[in-house]
């Protein structure tokens, strides 16, 4: 006579899954046998089998639930200006914003920012927040970028100062919220121009003229209404008005 051994090796969870989910098969569907009535005993094990197939079926829903939220359903979400234009020797704002499902932590929060140039070289880090700025200690960007951000308002951009040629590239923004620590790195591409291009430029004397034409109708408003409340005054005082006589035509 053969006993079982005294420890048996516990079943993982998915030789367990597999062995209920036969078991569920084999007894909700069993094979078709003619004459066969079901006893009281034949009904207690189905009542058994039923009972673990609910508990192979919750199970399912757990792995499921896990898979979904291991594979970034609370993802953070960052969000860049996309394409930016600057002029060469001006300061430019790369503009990048976050979404968090999770509170705001500052304790926790961290930005960083990194730069892939245009042509031929490394990946480098540009700045770095964690309760503070950082800017770099080194490399192109020394002294050349400032926080521009702020964080209760899930603000994360940045100021490169006098920028130049050698910036042209994509500047990557990437923003860490534990326990929301996967998402998407927002990315910024700049342009480095020696001139503004027309349509700032139009832009630009829009706004000017606009500003200048506002400015002028205030004025005339101004002076119109402060006429006519001379003019109503010298009516109740009973002051004659003064006429300029008209040239005459030779």
């Amino acid at each position: 006579m053969q006993y079982p051994p005294a420890n048996p090796r516990p079943e993982g969870g998915a030789q367990l899954q597999h062995r209920w989910g036969n078991s569920c098969r084999r007894s909700l569907c069993p094979a078709p046998q003619a004459g066969v009535s079901l006893t009281l005993s034949d009904t207690q094990s189905l009542s058994n089998t039923i009972g673990m197939c609910v508990n192979w079926a919750l199970l399912q829903l757990l792995l499921l639930l896990l898979s979904l939220d291991t594979s970034g359903v609370w993802a953070i979400r960052v969000y860049t200006s996309g394409n930016v234009e600057a002029v060469n020797g001006t300061d430019v704002r790369l503009k990048c914003s976050f979404s968090s499902s999770a509170p705001i932590r500052r304790s926790a929060l961290t930005i960083s920012w990194s730069f892939r140039p245009l042509g031929p070289g490394q990946e480098e880090t540009v700045f770095y927040y964690h309760e503070k700025p950082f800017p770099p200690s080194e490399g192109r960007f020394l002294k050349k970028v400032m926080w521009a951000g702020d964080v209760p308002s899930r603000d994360a951009s940045i100021v490169v100062r006098n920028v130049k040629f050698s910036y042209n590239g994509t500047f990557s923004c990437q923003v860490k919220n534990p326990p929301d620590v996967h998402g998407n790195v927002g990315e910024v591409r700049l342009r480095v121009v020696t001139s503004a291009s027309f349509s700032e430029i139009v832009i630009l004397s829009v706004a000017i003229g606009g500003a200048v034409l506002l400015t002028i109708i205030i004025l005339i408003a101004v002076v119109s209404l402060r006429r006519c409340r001379k003019l109503e005054r010298m009516e109740r005082e009973g002051i004659p008005r003064r006429h300029k006589e008209e040239p005459m035509l030779w």
